[in-house]
């Protein structure tokens, strides 16, 4: 982890947004650590620093920013803001990820992708088959934690706050469940 990464961990910690234990994420895999960003966004001020900061390493001029519900809303909305561009995020529909509320977006934008935390990267891709069939120019991903393995590749480049490896599982796989212990579900879906 470079300084700046173990700088913006420890403003983590400080919110209490660092979890350990056992968790089941979104992905379905199980993890013993879980980032909490809901955590650090009810504290505007710090979250602001932070945002601007990842704002900052974005290369590419952006007009919109758009992240799913639940976790890529704050970011998108921060993102957007710093950038100067316009905020959206996508929605379930039952298991389906759509834009809705009237939400547009205008064939050839430059789009950033948001979210809060990147494992898979399957909210993300969701979030971008919606941007690529509407003809938007996807320019990114940005996030606050990219936790991916080494094994997880996007087709876009990813900027974040933290890059950080934390060990996964498949459910049949994980040593937490093998001695018993029953994961929790933080997370929004």
């Amino acid at each position: 982890m470079v300084e700046k990464d173990v700088y913006f961990l420890s403003v983590m910690k400080k919110c209490q947004a660092v979890l350990n234990g056992h968790f089941l994420l979104s992905s379905g895999l199980h993890s013993n650590q879980y980032f909490q960003c809901a955590q650090l966004f009810q504290y505007p001020r710090e979250s602001a620093k932070l945002m601007k900061e990842l704002s900052m390493k974005i290369p590419h001029p952006v007009e919109v920013v758009i992240g799913p519900a639940l976790g890529g809303i704050i970011i998108a909305y921060e993102l957007a803001r710093f950038l100067k561009g316009r905020a959206l995020f996508t929605e379930r529909e039952g298991l389906e990820m759509k834009l809705r509320r009237s939400f547009y977006l205008n064939p050839g934008e430059k789009v950033l992708l948001a979210e809060d935390v990147v494992t898979t990267g399957k909210s993300t891709m969701e979030v971008a088959d919606i941007v690529e069939k509407l003809g938007g120019d996807i320019k990114g991903v940005a996030c606050v934690i990219d936790r991916r393995s080494s094994e997880v590749k996007l087709p876009y480049p990813v900027y974040s706050l933290i890059k950080t490896e934390v060990e996964t599982y498949k459910p049949e796989d994980c040593p937490l469940c093998l001695q018993g212990s029953m994961a929790v579900k933080p997370g929004s879906r």
